[in-house]
C-alpha cells in the first residue's frame, strides 16, 4: 500500500511531464483519502462497542435502581404502618412522595431543556463563513472575529 512520493520518471530519462505530475499527485490524494476513511470506520467500529456496552450497562443500572425504588417504598410503607399509620393510608402516602419527587424531576427537567440553545452560534457562524465564501469581490470583507 506505501508507494514512493516522487513520481516515477519514464524510460527515457526526460523529466516528468505537468500532467503526470498532476495525475500523481490526485492518485496519491485519492489514496490518502481512502486510507483516511478506512481508518475512520476502524475507529467508528471500536467507539460503537464501547458504547453499546455502556447503553447496557446503563439499562441493567436503571432496572435495578426500580428495583431498589419499589424496595424503598414498601420499606416506607412498612414504616409509616409501624408509627400506627392504617397501611392504606400508608401507601397513599408514599405515592403521593413519589408523585412529587416526579413533579419536582420534571421541572428540573423543562428548566434544563428551555436553557438548550440548539446550536445557535454554531449555525450563525457556519453562515457567515458561507456568506463570505460566496461574497463578491467588490463586497469589503468583515473581520470574522470582531473586538470587544
Amino acid at each position: 500500500m506505501a508507494r514512493s512520493a516522487a513520481p516515477q520518471s519514464p524510460v527515457n530519462g526526460s523529466e516528468p511531464s505537468i500532467g503526470d505530475l498532476v495525475a500523481q499527485a490526485i492518485r496519491d490524494a485519492t489514496q490518502l483519502v481512502k486510507c483516511e476513511l478506512a481508518l475512520a470506520k476502524l475507529e467508528l467500529r471500536e467507539d460503537a462497542k464501547r458504547l453499546g456496552l455502556a447503553a447496557a450497562l446503563v439499562a441493567i443500572a436503571a432496572f435495578t435502581g426500580c428495583l431498589i425504588l419499589v424496595l424503598l417504598c414498601f420499606a416506607f410503607v412498612a414504616g409509616l404502618v409501624a408509627l400506627g399509620i392504617w397501611t392504606w393510608a400508608a401507601f397513599l402516602i408514599v405515592a403521593g412522595v413519589c408523585l412529587l419527587l416526579a413533579a419536582v424531576a420534571i421541572l428540573i427537567v423543562i428548566v434544563k431543556v428551555r436553557g438548550v440553545s440548539g446550536l445557535r452560534k454554531t449555525r450563525q457562524t457556519v453562515h457567515e463563513d458561507l456568506a463570505l465564501l460566496k461574497r463578491d469581490d467588490d463586497t469589503p470583507a468583515r473581520p470574522a472575529v470582531e473586538a470587544g
